[in-house]
C-alpha cells in the first residue's frame, strides 16, 4: 500500500482553488493517552482541520517549548511507543480521509529503521513526515524510501536560511515547505513573527511547492493574519495548552475542536 503524498497535494491545491489557507493542526501521540489522543485528533479533523500533524514523543525536544516538552513527556510515562504513533496515524486517516503526517526528530526514526518506519507509516495512509532535524544532505536514504511509497518529506526553512539552503531544502523536499516564522523553539505567543512575510516571499521565489507557516500562532486573529500571505496556517502549541487546560478528556476534546473550529473559520476570512 502506497502513502498519501498525492491526497496531501490535492488536500493543498483545493484550499489555493477556495481562495484560502489550508488549517494543519498538531499534536503529539499518546496525549493525553493513546486512546484519548487518537479522539483529540479525530476531533481537530472533524472541527475543520485539513491536514493533520501527529507528533512522535521525543525525551529531548530541543526545538519545542515548555508546552509541547510537557506533552511529551505525559506520553513518554504513559509508555507511548512507535507501534502508537503508527495507530494514531491509521485511525486519524481511516476515520476522516484527511492527509495525516508524522513529525519526528531523526534519531527515534533511524533507531527503529528507516524502511520499517517508512513501510508502516505508508501501510497506515500516512502522507509523510515532517523533519525538522534531518540535515538536507543526510536525507538520500529516506527520502529514497518516502518516494518509492509515496510519502512526502517536509523540511523546515528559518527566516536565517540562505538562499542557497532555501533552494537546496525546496529540491528535496516534497509535500510543502514548512516555513517557521520565528526563531527558536516552539510556542504560542502574543504575536505572529515579523519574519514569516519575507520567509514565504524568498521560498516562493525558489519553489511551487506549497508554503505553510508556523511556530508562534496561537489565536484565530494571527492566523488570520498568516492566511493572507500562506498557503498553509500550523498550529499546535494552542492545541495542546487546550488539552493541557481541561479538566478532563471529555473537556479537552470540547475545546480542541472549538479552537480548531475557530482556526478554520479565520483562515477561510481571506
Amino acid at each position: 500500500m502506497s502513502g498519501n503524498i498525492r491526497l496531501l497535494a490535492d488536500t493543498l491545491a483545493r484550499a489555493g482553488k477556495e481562495n484560502r489557507a489550508a488549517l494543519i493542526a498538531y499534536l503529539p501521540a499518546g496525549f493525553p493517552t493513546v486512546d484519548g489522543g487518537i479522539a483529540a485528533i479525530q476531533a481537530a479533523l472533524y472541527g475543520g482541520a485539513d491536514v493533520f500533524e501527529v507528533g512522535l514523543p521525543h525525551s529531548d525536544p530541543v526545538l519545542d517549548g515548555p508546552v509541547i516538552q510537557t506533552a511529551d513527556d505525559i506520553a513518554l510515562r504513559g509508555g507511548v511507543r512507535i507501534g502508537d504513533v503508527i495507530r494514531t496515524v491509521r485511525e486519524a486517516y481511516r476515520a476522516t480521509g484527511k492527509p495525516v503526517l508524522v513529525m519526528s526528530y531523526w534519531n527515534p526514526i533511524s533507531r527503529y529503521g528507516i524502511e520499517r518506519f517508512a513501510r508502516e507509516l505508508a501501510e497506515a495512509g500516512g502522507a509523510g513526515c515532517i523533519l525538522p532535524d534531518l540535515p538536507v544532505q543526510e536525507s538520500a536514504a529516506w527520502r529514497d524510501r518516502a518516494t518509492k511509497l509515496g510519502l512526502a518529506t517536509v523540511f523546515v526553512a528559518a527566516p536565517s536560511s540562505t538562499g542557497p539552503r532555501l533552494r537546496e531544502i525546496t529540491a528535496a523536499g516534497s509535500g510543502f515547505v514548512y516555513a517557521s516564522s520565528l526563531m527558536g523553539v516552539t510556542g504560542a505567543r502574543a504575536a505572529d513573527g515579523e519574519a514569516a512575510p519575507t520567509l514565504v516571499r524568498r521560498l516562493r521565489e525558489v519553489t511551487d511547492l506549497p508554503v505553510c507557516v508556523g511556530t508562534g500562532i496561537s489565536n484565530a486573529a494571527q492566523a488570520a493574519r498568516v492566511a493572507r500571505y500562506a498557503d498553509g496556517v500550523i498550529v499546535g502549541t494552542a492545541l495542546v495548552k487546550a488539552v493541557l487546560d481541561a479538566p478532563d478528556e471529555a473537556a479537552a476534546l470540547t475545546a480542541v475542536k472549538t479552537l480548531t473550529a475557530e482556526l478554520a473559520e479565520a483562515v477561510r476570512r481571506t
